[in-house]
């Protein structure tokens, strides 16, 4: 069997560092990786270890310096004589005895007691004696400060040391993240652009790059709950009783899913209604004689991982779809890393075992490269060879998928207010906006008070997937619901709550803190059309860029030309190309890494035109190659910094000083050539040499204000923050002209 390629990105995990770090480790050892998907090598392995033994080495001897500097600190304080004072007494610690610290009290309380006879004030003598007590407690140095906590128990505290652990939301600003992690901000800036990222104070960054940054620097991140979480009820560990699993089957393009779903959908035979499931519900149950599964219909990769990444884990097991005839395809790869990355068991079903001249083993051989050996290799990984066409094998796929869940303890609390996810929404004709929730843990009935997302409302009706009317519904069951005030997104939790009221002000909060995010998120991205806006606030000098194509020779071309569009001050980047449509991935891609995509002769799919409506992400789609390298190179020209050059005005020479009161002096000057306008800044000179630069304050003509003094005229010019003018200066006016420059 053939040995398990190491990726990167696992690489990284290894060392517990981010993909991203990882990736500048191995460029710094001069090594040219494309992306975290790439294979890590012996060599890579070997070269990091190293480096990471010497950075362990070197932060060994610093820490060990540091300890030393310390106690040789703390020697030189302990042999020194510390003089402290006890109720206004300076006490030497090293030769001061406890008796003879008394005596001298007692003889300056004497001498206080005199004075208060004539009228003075005095220190109290308990304060006094609260000054030895704490006097005395600090004149041992040798012991360190301990920090404590104050546990519910009032009789007890807890030592605590140093926490790593911060808590953050999505969208803070690199400001709020350096002093979350006590760092000053130029610190996390600097970080950024070691790692290919330039970021200003004021940027506000995603969770992404926050977890990333915060790994840098040692720190672990902890989210900040989502609002309405504390009226979460918690589950009873003693009346957890067991529940269905919840299946996903995902797999490459044209290797069975829909058949094996369809014969599926045949076997219940509990219901004994073939094919009488309805298709829009999105999620349904199959009872089999010894247990329930929940089937999630999921469109694609892409809405899997979607939900996942709100924090949408309710996926239990992954069921991975091979065609015996096809073998691992780039959507099965892709779909091993969703699950692996969700953490959830794989359960191979390699279909179509019916077709003629299949090879078995060469499958298995494939999916063992990828980390999936069989059971019957040694591994762990359960594979059923299945056909979707005439039904074998199916029954011992699901005899599997329970089998595993028995093995996982799936368990769930039905007695506490229902929490769940919602699995699809939509609006509909008559009966409003209708949701399809997932119920987790607990139950819900006709009438309770809901909240999903940003909305809220109580639940009206309540269908299974066989459109019956369901009344109490406990933990791993599906459901249709009516009764909210709107159309929530797939991925929103769902939670009954106690009262409409609470319900309202839930879902009040959640809207507020959604506007802000979007407020921040559509500041953040990029377009062509705000290229230009985005440098002058001080933004990154580069443009990244996803292309996709028709062919694979157009993408090469397309790349290559925009590639080339780059000096020495501005850049494009290309992210990311490949063939085909633009898909949801391409634009959750492009809105992680605040980048722009090109499709060339492909247009983009509409989910994701809606994705890109929702997340503010720039779609360009070109027909012909030069456009594209038009309105990018354009774009790039924006990024360059102007040319300012002085355009020269006019020149007048200084031929008398007033000095006015409270306005200070005024050249009385003739304009000897071009003109003097109000706005134009000036050049002081004097004997040929420029004393002073600036603006204009006053330009009159005898009494008046003038906008424009032509050449052969007088006129008063008062110089703005400067009086030093004599008889004999020149005053020369020029322009400040920015030219946009060209590649």
């Amino acid at each position: 069997m053939t040995s398990q390629k190491k990726r990167i990105y696992e690489l990284a995990k290894e060392f517990n560092i981010s993909s991203n770090a990882m990736l500048t480790v191995l460029r710094e050892l001069g090594f040219t990786p494309k992306s975290h998907m790439s294979v890590a090598t012996e060599e890579h392995v070997k070269a990091v270890t190293a480096r990471f033994a010497q950075k362990k080495q070197e932060a060994k001897k610093e820490m060990e310096q540091r300890q030393a500097a310390q106690s040789a600190k703390t020697a030189q304080a302990t042999d020194s004589k510390a003089a402290t004072r006890i109720g206004g007494i300076k006490v030497d610690d090293s030769k001061s005895s406890v008796a003879g610290v008394m005596r001298r009290i007692e003889k300056k309380q004497k001498r206080k007691d005199r004075r208060k006879r004539k009228g003075r004030n005095v220190v109290d003598k308990v304060e006094v004696a609260k000054s030895f007590k704490s006097t005395m407690a600090t004149l041992d140095k040798t012991k360190g400060k301990r920090r404590y906590r104050r546990t519910h128990d009032e009789s007890q505290s807890v030592e605590t040391g140093p926490s790593n652990v911060i808590e953050v939301n999505e969208f803070m600003s690199l400001a709020e993240l350096g002093k979350a992690m006590d760092h000053r901000p130029a610190e996390l800036i600097a970080k950024l652009f070691e790692m290919g990222m330039m970021a200003t104070i004021n940027q506000r960054l995603d969770l992404d790059t926050i977890e990333m940054l915060a790994s840098e620097f040692d720190f672990e991140i902890r989210q900040i709950a989502e609002v309405g979480d504390e009226k979460r009820e918690e589950e009873d560990e003693g009346a957890l009783v067991p529940r269905a699993p919840v299946v996903t089957v995902m797999g490459h393009v044209d290797h069975g899913k829909t058949s094996l779903l369809d014969y599926i959908r045949k076997t219940d035979v509990a219901s004994g209604e073939a094919g009488a499931i309805t298709q829009h519900i999105g999620a349904y149950e199959v009872h089999l004689p010894n247990g329930r599964i929940t089937f999630l219909d999921t469109p694609g990769h892409e809405a899997f991982t979607a939900m996942r990444a709100r924090g949408s884990q309710i996926t239990d097991i992954l069921v991975l779809v091979v065609a015996a005839d096809d073998g691992v395809q780039p959507q099965t790869i892709e779909a091993i890393d969703h699950g692996r990355a969700a953490n959830v068991p794989i359960i191979v079903a390699v279909n179509k075992i019916d077709k003629p001249s299949i090879n078995l083993d060469n499958v298995k051989t494939q999916l063992a490269n990828h980390n999936l050996s069989p059971e019957e290799w040694g591994g762990k990984t359960i594979m059923v060879n299945v056909s979707a066409k005439t039904g074998e094998g199916v029954d011992k796929l699901l005899e599997m998928i329970l089998l595993q869940a028995e093995m996982m303890d799936l368990k769930a609390d039905p007695d506490i207010r229902a929490q769940g996810i919602v699995v699809d929404a939509h609006l509909e004709k008559g009966r409003g906006p209708v949701v399809t929730v997932l119920i987790q843990r607990g139950q819900c009935k006709i009438g309770d008070s809901i909240v999903t997302g940003t909305y809220y409302g109580r639940i009206r009706t309540a269908i299974d997937d066989h459109n019956r009317p369901m009344h109490d519904v406990g933990p791993s069951r599906p459901l249709q619901i009516t009764g909210l005030n709107g159309v929530p997104q797939a991925g929103d939790s769902f939670m009954v709550v106690a009262s409409d009221q609470e319900a309202k002000e839930i879902a009040g909060q959640r809207d507020r803190v959604k506007r802000e995010q979007d407020a921040r998120r559509t500041h953040g991205r990029l377009s062509l059309d705000r290229v230009f806006d985005r440098i002058k606030e001080g933004q990154i000098k580069n443009l990244p860029l996803i292309i996709k194509g028709d062919v694979d020779g157009s993408v090469e071309v397309l790349s290559d030309t925009l590639g080339k569009i780059s000096t020495n001050e501005v850049q494009t980047q290309i992210i990311h190309r490949g063939v085909g449509a633009i898909t949801e991935s391409d634009v959750m891609l492009a809105a992680a890494s605040n980048a722009i995509i090109i499709g060339f002769q492909v247009s983009a799919d509409m989910r994701a035109r809606e994705v890109a409506r929702i997340e503010k992400v720039d779609i360009r789609s070109y027909d012909i190659i030069y456009e594209a390298e038009d309105d990018i190179k354009k774009a790039l020209e924006g990024l360059l910094a102007p040319t300012i050059t002085e355009k020269f005005v006019g020149m007048a020479e200084v031929r008398d000083v007033f000095k006015i009161p409270k306005i200070g002096a005024i050249a009385g000057s003739y304009v000897k050539q071009g003109r003097f306008e109000r706005s134009n800044k000036v050049r002081l000179v004097r004997d040929g040499k420029v004393i002073y630069t600036g603006n204009i304050g006053s330009l009159k003509r005898f009494k008046d204000d003038a906008k424009e003094v032509k050449e052969g005229l007088e006129c008063g010019i008062g110089i703005e923050n400067y009086n030093d003018v004599k008889v004999g200066d020149t005053i020369e006016a020029f322009e400040l002209v920015e030219e946009a420059r060209k590649l």
